[in-house]
């Protein structure tokens, strides 16, 4: 069995309780995964772990983590003829064969990745961001325990609680959108409505953090069907040039996309109060100010080519006025 993890989770000493429990001579482990796992790096770890053979991953720890991991279930597994980061930049499509069963265990609340095909890469040298995706990406099985969000910071917090905020939006004013998907998102956003202040208020807080849990994995069944939109469209360039946080990234224009589409929501069927706690939420964080420590309206407008051609912008239905680039900047205040 292969352990993938992170730095910090070895330095706190999860892996090696982790690795003493299921037993040291059943365990190889790969704690080396960083944030927003690059291209080379993967290809490099899939290189170096083939030859183990391993017949099950169990990645422990966040958005990241768990997206390492199910790339490494592919490649490890599937006899590639290229390189992924080779195949990514010749504009190819990997073809998977077979993949290493994924136990997915997270340790943040935001992202899904426990519940979708689909892992977000990034190639360092053109500053671009992919998705591994497809039937094989999905962990055979997902564990959540809130004892390990615990111990998460304040900030990682917050910004993977924003992540949830935006899938559970993302698959509602989406074309994607389903009666599944709606119904989805109606339960995380409820979740996290209640949930996410009182987490950030007493992390220590179990029953709200595994609330949190349950509204990450319900909007990551959302965007699993429906795929995200405009606001992951804007924040992919944010995040490769500018270093934003993903979580922040992805939530910092939600405010002005929900005034925008607030009342068609609410014809939909979606309730009228749990979106207007959740308006109420994104607008106490500041969230413009906050991105604006990273990067200026003038700085992020300069992408706007690659915002427009991002493959998630299309899945917008909603209302949009005047723009991406005015979207931004009303965003940004």
């Amino acid at each position: 069995m292969l352990l993938v993890t992170t730095p910090g989770a070895t330095s706190r000493g999860l892996t090696a309780r982790l690795t003493e429990q299921i037993g040291p001579s059943r365990v190889a482990v790969y704690d080396r995964v960083t944030p927003n796992p690059s291209l080379d790096d993967l290809d490099d770890a899939a290189m170096g772990l083939r030859a183990l053979a391993a017949r099950a991953i169990v990645a422990v720890g966040g958005g990241s983590t768990l997206d390492t991991a199910k790339v490494l279930g592919v490649t490890m597994s599937s006899a590639m003829e290229r390189p992924l980061a080779q195949i990514f930049r010749m504009n190819g499509v990997p073809d998977w064969t077979s993949t290493v069963p994924v136990v997915a265990v997270p340790t943040t609340s935001g992202t899904g990745a426990e519940v979708t095909p689909f892992a977000t890469v990034w190639d360092t040298v053109s500053h671009r961001k992919h998705s591994v995706a497809g039937a094989l990406v999905y962990p055979a099985h997902a564990v959540l325990d809130p004892e390990l969000t615990i111990s998460l910071p304040r900030d990682e917090t917050l910004f993977s609680g924003l992540d949830t905020v935006s899938h559970a939006l993302e698959s509602l004013w989406n074309g994607n959108r389903t009666c599944v998907t709606a119904a989805y998102a109606r339960h995380a956003l409820t979740l996290a409505g209640r949930a996410l202040p009182a987490a950030l208020d007493d992390p220590t807080d179990v029953q709200e953090r595994a609330n949190m849990q349950n509204a990450a994995l319900l909007a990551g069944l959302a965007i699993s069907q429906s795929r995200t939109a405009i606001a992951h469209a804007i924040s992919y360039p944010l995040t490769a040039w500018f270093g934003v946080p993903h979580g922040l990234a992805c939530s910092f224009t939600l405010v002005e996309l929900l005034r925008a589409n607030f009342d068609v929501l609410v014809a939909s069927s979606i309730d009228k109060e749990t979106l207007g706690t959740i308006l109420e939420l994104l607008e106490s964080f500041g969230l413009g100010e906050r991105v604006r420590a990273y990067a200026s309206a003038q700085g992020i407008l300069e992408h706007q080519e690659e915002i427009q051609v991002a493959d998630r912008l299309g899945n917008y239905v909603g209302a949009l006025s005047d723009g991406v680039a005015g979207l931004i900047a009303k965003s940004l205040g």
